[in-house]
């Protein structure tokens, strides 16, 4: 805890986004935010914080995200809240909590922060943002190409996609996941005594979650197990075969990849990744899947979904650098009788849409060192002979040129500084 004997910190798994990481964090917000209103997708929002169920019941008990991750907390009222950590739930919640069944299909967009109480490391912080995508109500594998075609354009239009290689996969539908479920559980009781604490309660409750373990004991274990490939049935084989088709003739590029999995119950047919080596071991980007049992689950009609949320934070770190801000215009009394009209030229190239910047003290010598210090394209010097004759001094700071420029005019003169 800390006292503020100390400079005081940010709680751990938390950090502040500082102006110039600002820039780069909205603009990442904006590419996913435009590219996403170009597939007809609306922008909406759900709160920070949900009643706890929402979540427990829809992740799983056995997931690591509910039973070590989650910050639960109880509210003055005796209601279980927990921090959201992630946001299809939520989404989907809203969607059953709305009455929204009418007008289906839906297409939604996100963003803002999640929270998970995991440990702190690069691209991953307890503290994380995300932007993503829902699209509600179309079964077929249409819905599948355009979500990720989408995430491939987001990519493109932030320009890592070249950094970035789309992963892909075929969960299967409910029958042909009941058939791997039988497979795997035969493999994994022969392997038992090799499987993570973890690992050997979920073979009980929901084995196929055993396939989202990070334990690297695990992870040795699943290398050998059946694929899952083997156990879909020929609906499941077409479906796939109508994304990858689709996807090859949108131009997306993608990568097989077999071993890409998702172990909750209401995930089915395709999931994927987009992923780099860039950032190494955090390389997912975008990860996404459909997720046709998910508003079923939550007491919903039986409604087809998928979706993809990407994190901020990996992403910001991928772009180049976003254009700085705009260069503002400094405004100088020359003299403590000038504030007042120093004050109100301020205001007026404002609300002109200038940027302006109007030093709060300081003779016209530090004003001046200010404006350099704010690479401030130009200054306008207001002094008490140039307001008699109705005129400013602009000074252009870059060659150090000075001007007269009426009062009446100086708003169409300085545009050429914007």
């Amino acid at each position: 805890m800390n006292s503020f004997g100390k400079s005081p910190q940010p709680v751990r798994g938390t950090s502040d986004i500082l102006p110039a990481a600002m820039r780069r964090h909205n603009m990442v917000i904006e590419a996913a935010r435009a590219c996403a209103a170009r597939y007809g997708f609306a922008e909406m929002a759900t709160p920070v914080f949900e009643f706890d169920e929402v979540f427990r019941r829809t992740i799983g008990e056995a997931s690591d995200i509910v039973s070590k991750e989650m910050y639960s907390f109880e509210d003055r009222g005796g209601d279980i809240l927990t921090l959201r950590p992630e946001n299809t739930a939520g989404v989907v919640r809203a969607f059953i909590s709305n009455g929204l069944a009418q007008d289906l299909p839906l297409k939604f967009f996100y963003q803002g922060p999640m929270f998970r109480y995991e440990r702190p490391q690069k691209g991953r912080q307890r503290q994380f943002h995300q932007v993503g995508i829902e699209l509600l109500g179309v079964a077929g594998p249409q819905a599948d190409i355009e979500v990720i075609a989408l995430a491939a354009d987001f990519l493109g239009d932030l320009g890592v996609d070249q950094k970035a290689v789309c992963e892909i996969n075929s969960l299967g539908d409910a029958e042909s996941r009941a058939a791997y479920r039988a497979k795997l559980v035969a493999y994994l009781e022969g392997r038992k005594g090799d499987l993570s604490a973890d690992s050997r309660k979920r073979l009980d409750r929901n084995p196929l979650r055993i396939l989202d373990s990070k334990d690297p004991g695990d992870r040795a274990v699943l290398e050998q197990a059946p694929p899952l490939a083997d156990s879909l049935n020929e609906v499941s084989r077409t479906f796939f075969n109508r994304v990858i088709e689709g996807l090859a003739s949108a131009g997306v590029g993608f990568r097989h990849n077999p071993h890409l999995v998702r172990g909750l119950d209401y995930y089915c047919h395709t999931a994927f990744e987009f992923t780099t080596e860039r950032l190494g071991a955090q390389g997912a980007l975008i990860a996404g899947g459909r997720y046709d049992g998910l508003v079923e689950q939550m007491g919903g009609r039986p409604t087809p979904g998928i979706g993809w949320a990407a994190g901020i934070e990996r992403l910001a770190m991928m772009i180049a650098a976003p254009p700085a801000p705009p260069r503002p215009i400094a405004v100088i009394p020359a003299g403590a009788d000038m504030a007042a009209r120093a004050l109100g030229l301020t205001l007026e190239l404002r609300r002109a849409g200038f940027a302006v910047d109007l030093g709060y003290s300081g003779n016209m010598g530090k004003r001046l060192k200010r404006a350099n210090k704010l690479a401030a394209a130009a200054a306008v010097i207001l002094g008490e002979d140039e307001i008699a004759r109705g005129v400013a001094a602009v000074r252009d700071m870059k060659t150090g040129d000075q001007t007269e420029v009426a009062l009446d005019n100086i708003a169409e003169y300085l545009v050429r500084y914007r």
